[in-house]
């Protein structure tokens, strides 16, 4: 039979366990004590753009919010909490000799100075998507040079009033640009295909080296702290493992996403896959010169090795194969790469419809971090499930399995010599999520968007995944099972507190009787045209589709 779980020694004892959020996700409080506007507000505000036309204008109202839920973090022990600043909270037009908003530095002060006085480390990300609405307006934003020094400058001024109780910086989180300027699904909206994501991005790795030599000559030696970057990263698994073609389209599918910013980072250029595909189709399509930016002998070598650490958000893994898509047919990064991404239909997808769970592809993710960049020291910013409910339901086994599943292969990728510190759960609490708007659900704590007070209510998994900490990792099969049983007791009153507090809100309330509220509730599925579902053939293919419960 399968082997259920293959017990892995903790992790060594300066292990950091945490949670997060971001600011547009989870502050609210969009026009609030001189925040300026950013491309989040700006695109959230246009119809049709959200789905049900939502916005994070309220979200979870955790400007207000700080004491409560350093609370919730203190609950479940959580050694680190990583966030975001929204960069025009502080500078409300996005450039720092314009205009400084002492209020929201405030607001982080105090944010960073309670998690200090309750021992929780700040992971602080600069840069979580929400550019100043004004940059955009004025200067196109990240398809603009000049974005590098504005960047720069706010970074700096982060690290002037913060780095003294600071020492872990994030300057950009899955930088990964596709959505903003080729598909236009996220902000700022634009469909640039082919061009703008690529340019977009060059800014972005350019702009990090400017921060990361800014903080290495101003501020390592009196603040003694660590910037890196988060880059998104799934694992892309050859369809055919004995077809050779199929082999280099699954590398090619993983160099196109965490490559393209990891290599000049640590290696001082593209990927040189990109660099091969991406100019082979620019001169097919009659361009001078390669859709590709190419970077200076100078600025290489300004680049390379510019992360102290390498910060990686990992879901879910995809089957790769071969596809050739004809030049002709218009350029786009998803032609550029010549490849298919399929999904095996057994994978459990409790929610979003990209978010499988396959444990074993963050293994291999990892394994090739190590080799490909020099085994750099690695923190997991993000890491977690959805789940799309059309009713309330906190008893979520599906993410305690998920959480489960995959710290214990992050824990065997330690085991193989994987330098890994710190595992971030994604996330603390139910928020904002951009295009989804409030339809998906990462937290660990259920907000109610509908009230105006977002209350929090824990799901099991809070006490499951306090439980991962407090023992730093799984002691043994019978005390799982354990944790599970009490995490179920706790949600099943935690939901009949909610039926009570929605009974006038929720035509569901009288289904939320504790045990049996599971079956009452059902999945929303929402099927796109982006996923293959595998074809039946692959059932004959090599290793019958992978005995996916591989130790």
């Amino acid at each position: 039979g399968p082997v259920l779980f293959a017990f892995v020694s903790p992790p060594p004892s300066g292990f950091s366990w945490g949670a997060g959020g971001s600011a547009y996700q989870t502050e609210g409080a969009w026009n609030v004590d001189g925040k300026g506007m950013s491309i989040w507000d700006a695109f959230a505000h246009k119809k049709g753009k959200i789905f049900l036309n939502d916005t994070g204008d309220f979200s979870c109202e955790g400007y207000h919010k700080v004491k409560d839920d350093i609370s919730l973090m203190k609950d479940m022990n959580l050694k680190h909490y990583r966030f975001s600043i929204s960069w025009p909270r502080i500078l409300p037009t996005g450039i720092k000799n314009e205009n400084i908003n002492e209020k929201g530095i405030r607001y982080y002060d105090d944010l960073i100075n309670k998690l200090l006085e309750n021992k929780i480390t700040p992971i602080v990300t600069l840069y979580h998507w929400d550019l100043p609405q004004i940059l955009e307006e004025k200067y196109r934003g990240w398809q603009n040079a000049s974005m590098v020094n504005l960047f720069n400058d706010f970074a700096n001024l982060c690290f002037e009033r913060f780095g003294n109780r600071v020492r872990h910086w994030i300057t950009f989180n899955n930088p990964w640009v596709m959505e903003g300027y080729e598909t236009g699904e996220h902000a700022p909206g634009l469909k640039l295909r082919g061009v703008g994501a690529y340019k977009a991005a060059h800014h972005i790795i350019k702009a990090h080296a400017k921060v990361w030599h800014t903080y290495d000559t101003q501020w390592r030696n009196k603040q003694k702290g660590l910037v890196g970057i988060s880059l998104s990263g799934d694992w892309g698994e050859p369809v055919d493992i004995s077809n050779q073609r199929d082999i280099e389209a699954a590398e090619r599918y993983v160099q196109f996403y965490m490559g393209w910013f990891a290599t000049p980072l640590f290696n001082g250029d593209y990927p040189q896959v990109m660099k091969d595909y991406i100019g082979r189709k620019s001169a097919q399509q009659g361009l001078g010169a390669s859709r590709l930016p190419v970077f200076t002998a100078q600025e290489k070598s300004y680049i390379r090795g510019t992360c102290d650490f390498l910060g990686i958000g990992h879901f879910t893994t995809r089957y790769i194969t071969q596809k050739n898509y004809p030049s002709g047919r218009g350029n786009s990064y998803f032609t550029d790469r010549d490849l298919a991404e399929l999904v095996d239909p057994r994978w459990p997808d409790p929610g979003s419809e990209w978010l499988y769970s396959v444990p074993w592809g963050f293994r291999r993710l990892l394994n090739f971090v190590k080799k490909q960049y020099g085994n750099p020291m690695i923190y997991v910013t993000e890491n977690g499930v959805s789940e799309k409910m059309m009713c309330t339901d906190l008893c979520d086994d599906w993410r305690m399995q998920y959480f489960k599943d995959y710290i214990n292969e992050m824990l065997k990728a330690i085991k193989d010599g994987v330098n890994i510190k710190a595992y971030t759960a994604w996330s603390l609490l139910d928020k904002f999520e951009w295009d989804e708007g409030y339809s998906e659900r990462f937290g660990l704590y259920y907000v109610d968007f509908r009230d105006k007070n977002k209350p929090r209510y824990p799901k099991a998994s809070v006490q499951y995944y306090k439980s991962i900490i407090s023992s730093n990792g799984f002691p043994n099969q019978r005390e799982l099972e354990s944790w599970k049983g009490k995490a179920i007791e706790t949600c099943s009153s935690s939901n009949q507190l909610l039926a009570a507090g929605k009974s006038n809100t929720s035509h569901y309330s009288e289904e939320l009787g504790g045990a049996k509220t599971k079956t009452n509730c059902y999945f929303i599925q929402s099927l796109t045209g982006i996923l293959f579902v595998l074809p039946l053939q692959l059932e004959d293919c090599p290793r019958k589709i992978r005995n996916l419960q591989e130790s």
